[in-house]
């Protein structure tokens, strides 16, 4: 491959020329190494849509064995299309988690849908029954538009080179979608391989009009005569040739030893483009492992399961040949005499197919019995006829007896049972009579979980959050604007503690926490979808996570419901244990959170723990979540004082009434005792005042 292909060094590219040739010769390998397969394929093809080439009317007389089975094996190994199942690996309480799942969920649930997957998955099943292998490929569609950057042209600024990248229209992405193909059996190749994990290259033939190859190639690839196919394939039926008429087979070809693609028309030397791969998938191929019926371990070619009986139907359809013409033999056939006068034409009359009753008169009667009577007329003896075609009928029987022991189909799957049989006889059955085809069952699913997971990595890898969002009806606030939010609250947070400032600077008390309300000691109350905002991870961590390969691994995990006919009794019963399992623990959990609150957070973990067990309960997980975190933040909160009765209110209010008269009383004593206190006080004042005025005045004086 050195020698071929020139690598992305110096700014140089792969050669066209030696690419092309060398996977023309890739190609063809390839295509004798499936030569087998591909024609005992066209054959059994032919057989099942009855377009054999012998098709007069005694090789037409078949027994449509092939076509029956197939009809029976279709609705067991496959009967509704695959739902995704996006989960938790681990079901731990992860909000990033929990939503980033949500969202791959519903985004693939939409792709299926507009891809048609079911009629994909039944293309496949048939291919896969009939030829024992099918498959499909994936691939990420984008459609753009025009993006204006609102630079005017005779903008002075938009001079120069930077005002010409400005002055370029920039493409946005408009939609996005991921598409899944169905592709034939014969239109799918890879390397020779033993196991998948050996092919080395996967390719898969489209054709495509002339216009379509400009479009997707452009005028030099068609100008350069590399799109110049070969003509049209060998082997090409008529219906093939009218509907692969005025088109190109191109093969597209992805290398994993290489890392690249190759575009090359189907007998062309020149590749129409080589170019690195457009996605970068964790095992590389955008194509899962095909749907495999019987195989070896020797190569990956698989065996139709119609070659390991197709003996007995050859057996069957020459028996029903034999029938059919020992059935044309069953037919009256009658000899009598001519020439006999008046008698031949009476016999002749009576043996009319259309005359159910018949009373011929004979004119010579004596001339008729001398003859025998009965005797003159001599049918062919049918009883050896119809004896050997009981014989062949009880051979065909048994040869397709021996059709469904080969093939494993018992008549429960069949629906073809006896009356005498009894249900635990019919139950045995239908459990072994289904073993084979449980393998059936299992490897249509598993291609299923694979086409979900590719296109889930391709989603999470390759679409835009606004994508993502749209698809799924998810809203996720975006960093910013959760930090608008939290600014928001801040300044909520400033203009209250202002105002508390400002009322305490005018003379009000600040009042401390154990008088304030609770409203006043709360935040400042957002609207309730800026709260939901707040509460939500935001589509920048989501997006981080599903961009990380080796993160979206470990975290997320993605599969497929069953692809086999739902028993809806058993939906239903699982719908009911659920419902009932959720109802006895809150009956439970009630009483014993009202005995002892500090249980309610291990009771309600372990609802959780129960409810992300089911299905359903992934619906419900966030709000118990919710519901679980108020319930125990309620338990931890301290409990009011209980409040007294109207009787002991009353009581107590009579009681301050009385102890507030005493008090007062008391305080009226006290007082009345200090003015008496007061006014004695002033009284002995007084008198000592006046004696001493008295003494005063009966000294004598002064001489």
């Amino acid at each position: 491959m050195e020698d071929e292909i020139t690598a992305f060094e110096g700014g140089e590219r792969w050669d066209p020329a030696k690419v092309g040739a060398h996977w023309q010769q890739e190609l063809e390998r390839a295509q004798r190494y499936f030569k087998s397969w591909h024609d005992r394929c066209v054959k059994i093809e032919k057989i099942y849509l009855d377009q054999q080439a012998d098709q007069t009317s005694a090789a037409k007389r078949r027994f449509p064995m092939l076509w029956a089975n197939t009809a029976v094996l279709q609705p067991a190994v496959y009967a509704r299309v695959p739902q995704p199942v996006v989960e938790r690996r681990f079901k731990d309480a992860d909000p990033v988690a929990r939503i980033a799942s949500e969202l791959v969920e519903r985004n693939l649930a939409y792709t299926g849908e507009e891809a048609d997957l079911d009629s994909i998955m039944r293309a496949v099943r048939d291919d896969f029954l009939l030829c024992a292998r099918g498959t499909v490929w994936l691939r990420y569609e984008a459609d753009f538009e025009p993006l204006d950057m609102g630079v005017a042209p005779s903008d002075p600024a938009a001079d120069g080179l930077f005002g010409e990248m400005a002055n370029r229209s920039l493409e946005a992405i408009a939609d996005e979608r991921v598409c899944i193909d169905y592709v034939h059996w014969s239109d799918f190749l890879h390397s020779p391989a033993r196991r998948w994990k050996d092919v080395t290259w996967v390719a898969r033939r489209v054709p495509m009009t002339d216009e379509e190859m400009e479009k997707r190639f452009g005028r030099e690839a068609m100008a350069s005569g590399a799109a110049q196919a070969a003509g049209s394939r060998k082997g090409e039926s008529q219906a093939e040739r009218a509907e692969n008429e005025g088109k190109t087979h191109v093969w597209e070809i992805w290398c994993k030893n290489e890392n690249y693609t190759v575009w090359i028309a189907d007998g062309s030397p020149v590749a129409l483009e080589v170019s690195e791969p457009p996605l970068d998938l964790t095992h590389f191929w955008p194509c899962p492992r095909p749907a495999y019926g019987t195989m070896s371990t020797s190569s990956l070619i698989p065996v139709p399961d119609y070659v390991y009986y197709q003996q007995q139907c050859d057996e069957i359809d020459l028996l029903t040949r034999r029938i059919n013409k020992l059935t044309d033999q069953l037919r009256l056939k009658v000899f009598y005499p001519s020439g006999d006068g008046a008698i031949s034409p009476a016999i002749e009359k009576a043996m009319r197919p259309e005359n159910d009753m018949v009373m011929v008169p004979i004119p010579e009667w004596a001339a008729f019995t001398d003859k025998g009577g009965s005797k003159a007329v001599v049918t062919l003896p049918i009883d050896e006829v119809q004896k050997v075609i009981v014989a062949c009928m009880a051979a065909r029987k048994q040869l397709i007896e021996d059709v469904y022991q080969i093939t494993g189909i018992s008549d429960i799957v069949r629906g073809d049972t006896q009356a005498s049989e009894t249900a635990t006889a019919q139950r045995i059955k239908s459990q072994w009579g289904s073993i084979r085809i449980r393998d059936r069952q299992a490897e249509l699913a598993r291609f299923a979980r694979d086409i979900i997971r590719l296109a889930g990595e391709i989603i999470c890898d390759q679409f835009q959050p606004e994508t993502l969002m749209l698809v799924s009806g998810i809203k996720l606030p975006t960093v910013a604007q959760k930090q608008q939010v939290e600014m928001q609250m801040q300044r909520m947070q400033i203009a209250a503690q202002q105002a508390a400032m400002r009322a305490e600077q005018m003379g009000q008390p600040a009042r401390s926490p154990a008088k304030m309300a609770p409203s006043e000691m709360a935040p400042p109350e957002l609207p309730p979808q800026l709260q939901q905002m707040m509460g939500q991870p935001t589509i920048d961590e989501v997006v981080q996570l599903l961009r990380n390969d080796s993160i979206r691994g470990f975290q997320i995990e993605i599969e497929t419901d069953s692809t086999i006919e739902p028993d809806e009794d058993a939906e239903k019963q699982r719908r009911m244990e659920f419902v009932q399992m959720v109802g006895g623990f809150m009956q439970q959990a009630g009483a014993m959170a009202q005995q002892s609150p500090l249980l309610v957070p291990v009771m309600v973990e372990t609802l959780l723990f129960a409810a992300r067990g089911f299905r359903a309960g992934r619906q419900l997980e966030s709000m118990l979540e919710q519901v679980g975190g108020q319930l125990s933040q309620a338990a931890s909160a301290p409990k009011p004082e209980p409040q007294p009765s109207p009787a002991e209110m009353l009581k107590l209010k009579t009681a301050e009434v009385k102890a507030g008269a005493e008090q007062r009383k008391a305080e009226l004593g006290v007082a009345q005792a200090e003015i008496e206190h007061r006014a004695t006080l002033a009284q002995a004042r007084g008198e000592a005042a006046a004696q001493s005025l008295q003494q005063i005045q009966a000294q004598p004086a002064y001489q």
